[in-house]
């Protein structure tokens, strides 16, 4: 029982855990907020990319006498 005591007294406490938990959970959420982000970035990017790869296929098209 005694090692049971010590294991309790000397372990982090519930409130510090209770914070870390708070602060894991809102970093999650930051990442995830950031990962949504740079998927509308890449989307918009791939989109301009897109148009402009149209318009260059355009011009390497053979031309017709």
């Amino acid at each position: 029982m005694a090692k049971a005591l010590v294991g309790y007294l000397a372990g982090p406490s519930y409130d510090h855990a209770a914070v870390e938990l708070a602060h894991l959970r809102r970093r999650v959420a930051d990442l995830e907020n950031e990962i949504a982000r740079l998927k509308a970035e890449n989307d918009g990017l791939v989109e301009a990319l897109g148009s402009r790869v149209d318009d260059v296929s355009e011009l390497l098209e053979p031309v017709t006498h």
